[in-house]
Order: C-alpha cells, then structure tokens, then sequence
C-alpha cells in the first residue's frame, strides 16, 4: 500500500529550495528510525493544525467545502506565535485544497523550523468510502493534484493516507500502490509515505499489512515509510505502563511509527494535563516510536467530545489560550529532543520487509489490487455509449438503476474482500453511471426505445452517435486499457491542469550512510528508494483496498511509492 502512495508523491513531488531562506534538512527513513540530514535523529513534536471543514453527503453524489488553512496567511500569522510558543517541530494538516496557493503559510512554517505532514485524503469526495470502497480515477486525480501542488516546499514532511476504521487489506493496497506518474518531470524528494489508523487495541497486523512485500521477494517498494496511530488510551495521570501492550505490539516494526494523535478528551477532568508526553518522549518509548502529535490546537469536534487548544474570537482574528495550551506548552518544553539520537544513524540495519499477513478474521481484504485507474479508458468509453448520464441525482439514479430487478451493474463495482473488480470500477461516479444507463437501455431498448434510456430526464441519448452508439461492453472493448494491458497496475499521467511543481536540484540526494537503494520489485512500480532508507523519490504511481485500498491503490499504481 505504502509504495502506491510513496510512488505517486515521488513522482508528483520537486524538491526546491525557498528564496532567501535556507531549506530545512530533509528528513529520511533508515530502518526503523527518522534521520535529518546530518544524521541526527528526528523526533515528531507535533501538534494538528486543521480549520474544520464542511460537507454533507448522499450515496455517490456528495457536495463538499474544504476549510483550507494553509491557503489562509492571515490565519497562519495569527497561530506563528502560537505555535512557536508550544515549541513543536511538525504539523499535521488533513484537508487542502490543491488549487489555492499555500506559498504564504508554508514559507512562514518552514522559516519556524515546522515540518507538515500532509492528509491526502478529502472527507467524502477525496477519500475512500469505507462502505463502498473503490479505487477511481477522479479520486487519483485529486491525490495528484494535491502532490503536485505541495511538492515543491521543503517542509513537507510527508503524505499520508489515514482511515477509519479498517476491514480490508484493499485499503492497506491502495497506499502501496501509488508511484510517481512518468511522463511528468522526474522529482527527487524527501517526503516520506505514510499511513494513520485511527485508534484500536491491536494495530500491529495493520501496520505489518503496510509495511509488507506482496511480491515475497523481500522488496520495500509497497511500503510505507511512517506508520501513525492515533492513540487515546492515556487518561490524566496514567502510569508509565499504559503503553506497554501498545509497545510490545509495536516492537519489532521495521519501519518508522509515530503516535498520529493523542491526547484524550474522554476521560479529562477539566484541562487536559498531557503527562503522557514525559513517557512518549523517553528513551525506551523513542526506540519504537518516532513522537506524536497533540491533537488539536484549532477547536474541532468528534463523536460528541470537543477538542481544542485556543479558543478564538468571534471574527477569527485572535486567539485565546487555554488550560491545555498551557500545560502542553509546559510539558513540550520538557522534552530534550538532543538527548534522543539513539541510535546512531550508521548503527541501523537495513530493513527487512516481511511476507504480508493472509486473510483472517480481523483482516478480511484480498491480496489481489485493484487496478490503477486510467483516464484513457473512462474519457473514451462513454464517447462511444448509446445512452449516458444527462442530470440529476448521480446517486438516486445509481439506487434506482442498480437495483437488482434493472441490473446486478458487476461490471462498475468491486470487492476488496474476493479481489473483484469491475472493468469499470476505476471510473468516476458519472461515467460509471452512464455505463450502466447504457447497459440497461442495451437490455431494453427493443421493447422501450424511449423510455429505456430516460429515467425522468436523468439519462439521455447519445445523439452525436445516433445508431452508431455502442452497448456497453462494445464501447469498454472499443478503448484501449491499459489495466488490462499492463496486469493491473501502470504509471498514470497528472490530470488536465494539475499544478506543475519547479524542479530544483535537492539540497542532498546522497544515501545516508548505511543505507541503500534497491532495485524496483516489479515492472508495474517505477524506481523508489528502497532498503533501508528512503530518499530520492523516483517517479510513479499506484494502488491497494478501503482506505486501505486509497492507500494500496496508490502505491500498487506506482504514483505514491
């Protein structure tokens, strides 16, 4: 999964260097461990940084607002001091919108010492639906942009895929299918792949699922670089060995893992008093974990519990803090980072990927990927149907036509479970609609040459055909698949007007010492860095199940390895 999204990032991403401004060290994986440049150890002391956002939804067709606060400099200067006050070194950010532009705020960031780690992921249009998950090229092609957008600030720490609550392992694929597009201006970057599952008492077979070699050969090309997980298990003044089953679980992972969020609002008696951060930065913690990050400073809600650092006023122009502003802050400033720089960069052993866990009852997906979505074949094959998608409702449409008295629509859908996939799975909802208006009309049209293709104005005839329009099948065998073609999994192109990035020589593309790059594990991945570090991205993309399957799905395609 993690090679999926590690191939597109490389891919999509040039590393440059600020104007005026030294860039900040990149950041690598060797082994298990983050590194800086000069080989000192990084530590994640983070905190969320995330504006809410706004959307609503119905089934396929869904309307969203993206509260994008990295495009809001005035917000960004007015939170600086905040941040600077909590003395935090990376950001996580989990929505933006890839058309604004973040120079303003990311320049600010990176002039403070502060790295972003970066969701992919949009609630709802960007993102796999867990209970209908699939693998599209509308959602490939927002996964791109947002890459190819960010991918020239040098603060970008890395991309994530994060989930909800995993069933499959076709999430897991969708990360580690996703490689740099080719064909797109060869990037060399730092920025890491990463993977956040939300919090649960067994996390290792998951993070074992990213981390893993489908092939068997022992390959890192389909893993990630950085494992999170938003961990709530510590409560006000928890001892020391809260952790000790989430330790044991995760001590023999083999590639970098971080506390994603933490900070319980559950079981707070009024501030929250984060002495869990003296133990999640000790020595014996930071052999397994890599830091965390506080979640949240901006105010944000979930499943009914309120979180939140400041407060701001009425005109979002100021902030005030609070007691949990001020007792992170107190604890923050107790954390010596310097004195965490074991082990030695040149000390790690190169790592080693492991064979991927089988289906079990805890881990239901197939091993079998979806394919890379392919905008060649979802552009042509409804230029070629006898009856497409006109308005209305793409949703109640799809209910009403997808029943299985009209059409069982296999071809349009997949099963991360069996590793089943429609040939038309990977298209976007309006073409996958006007697949199945087309099949029904195919079906009927004999007996209803009208109102086969209607449903009350939703559906039309495709009239620049006239009869030389296609059934269904007949249009998806007259374009070319490359899916198909190339078993699955190829290097998609960046979509019509997705962001350049400017290319720049990186500020370091040597290996650190110790570390190495292998070889590409497979023809349907281009090159990424292997072995035991992770620097230098090549280009590429891919894909793998849920939002498991998001982040497969990218990596197995290549554009994120």
């Amino acid at each position: 999964m993690a090679p999926l999204l590690r191939a597109a990032v490389c891919a999509l991403l040039l590393c440059i260097t600020s104007t005026g401004v030294a860039a900040l060290p990149r950041i690598t994986r060797t082994g298990r461990y983050l590194y800086s440049q000069d080989g000192t150890r990084f530590i994640i002391k983070g905190v969320a940084y995330q504006a809410p956002g706004a959307h609503r939804t119905t089934y396929h067709s869904r309307v969203l607002v993206v509260t994008d606060i990295l495009a809001d400099p005035t917000a960004c200067t007015r939170d600086l001091p905040m941040l600077r006050a909590l003395g935090v070194n990376t950001i996580r950010t989990y929505q933006v919108d890839s058309n604004a532009n973040h120079d303003g705020c990311m320049q600010m960031l990176e002039d403070a010492g502060i790295y972003v780690i970066l969701d992919l992921a949009l609630p709802l249009t960007g993102s796999i639906d867990s209970n209908q998950p699939t693998w599209t090229t509308d959602l490939l092609d927002q996964y791109i942009r947002t890459i190819n957008t960010f991918s020239k600030y040098n603060n970008i720490l890395a991309f994530e895929a994060r989930g909800t609550r995993l069933s499959n392992r076709t999430q897991l694929h969708l990360l580690h299918s996703s490689k740099p597009p080719r064909g797109i201006n060869s990037i060399s970057s730092s920025a890491l792949v990463s993977y956040a599952a939300v919090d649960q008492s067994s996390p290792a077979l998951l993070a074992q699922y990213l981390s893993c070699d489908p092939s068997g050969t022992g390959s890192g090309s389909a893993s990630i670089d950085l494992f999170g997980l938003n961990n709530y298990e510590w409560c006000n003044d928890a001892p020391a060995s809260t952790y000790d089953g989430t330790n044991a679980a995760m001590k023999d992972y083999n590639v970098a893992a971080y506390f994603s969020e933490y900070g319980s609002e559950e079981c707070k008696p009024s501030a929250r008093i984060w002495t869990e951060v003296p133990t999640l930065f000790s020595p014996s913690m930071t052999e397994i974990w890599s830091g965390g990050v506080a979640y949240s400073y901006l105010p944000a809600a979930d499943q009914g519990l309120q979180y939140g650092m400041i407060v701001l006023s009425s005109d979002n122009k100021t902030v005030s803090r609070t007691p949990d502003f001020d007792n992170l802050v107190a604890q923050y400033a107790k954390v010596d980072l310097g004195s965490l720089n074991s082990p030695a960069q040149s000390s790690v052993k190169p790592t080693a990927f492991g064979t991927c866990p089988g289906p079990s009852a805890n881990l239901t997906a197939s091993t079998k990927l979806p394919p890379t979505p392919d905008d060649a074949v979802c552009g042509c094959v409804p230029a070629k149907l006898s009856c497409v998608y006109n308005v209305g409702d793409v949703g109640e449409l799809f209910k009403t036509v997808c029943d299985p008295e009209h059409l069982d629509c296999k071809d349009i859908n997949g099963d991360g479970a069996k590793g089943t996939y429609g040939p038309m799975s990977m298209c976007d909802p309006k073409t996958r609609l006007s697949y199945v208006l087309s099949e029904y009309y195919d079906a009927n049209r004999a007996t209803q040459p009208q109102a086969a293709c209607d449903w009350s104005g939703g559906a039309k005839l495709n009239v620049q055909l006239g009869s030389a329009g296609l059934p269904a099948a007949a249009a998806l065998a007259a374009c070319p698949n490359k899916a198909h073609a190339l078993g699955a999994a190829f290097t998609p192109t960046a979509p019509a007007g997705a962001a350049t990035a400017v290319k720049n020589s990186p500020t370091d593309t040597s290996v650190p010492s110790g570390a190495s790059h292998a070889p590409a594990a497979s023809s349907s991945s281009s090159t990424s860095a292997g072995g035991s570090t992770s620097t230098g991205r090549a280009t590429g993309l891919g894909p793998r199940p849920d939002d498991l399957l998001l982040i497969g799905v990218l990596l197995a395609s290549g554009i994120l390895r």
